[in-house]
Parts: structure tokens; C-alpha cells; sequence
């Protein structure tokens, strides 16, 4: 399991709202520490809200530091 909770040979499980959720609480703390512009966690969301699988949103914090996680 990773440290976000996802397991990640689940990458193709469907997404909970719960958990798209998670992703943009992730990418707001993100945001907040200047480690994405607000360009990138605007696009970033877009996709948190449309993602189908975990995997999609695992592939959205993947280049963020796991403490934000």
C-alpha cells in the first residue's frame, strides 16, 4: 500500500469520491506551499473531478513530496 492509502497494484480500481476527494485536499496543500502554480492545481483538479480510476489520481501526486500525502 502506498503512503496515500491506494493500494497501487489497484491502479485500475474505480475511483471513490472519497478519494478524489483526498487528491484535491493533496493538491491544495500543494498549492499553498508554492510546490504547483495555481495553473497546475486548477488543471490538476479538473482531472481529480473526472478521474474514473485510482490510478488517474495517483498519476496527479505523483511528483509531490509524500508528506503531503
Amino acid at each position: 500500500m502506498s503512503e496515500s492509502g491506494v493500494v497501487t497494484m489497484q491502479r485500475d480500481v474505480r475511483a471513490s469520491n472519497a478519494e478524489r476527494e483526498k487528491t484535491v485536499q493533496t493538491l491544495q496543500h500543494a498549492v499553498g506551499e508554492g510546490r504547483i502554480t495555481m495553473a497546475e492545481f486548477e488543471e490538476r483538479v479538473a482531472v481529480a473531478y473526472t478521474a474514473k480510476t485510482r490510478g488517474e489520481l495517483d498519476d496527479l501526486t505523483t511528483d509531490l513530496p509524500r508528506s503531503l500525502w
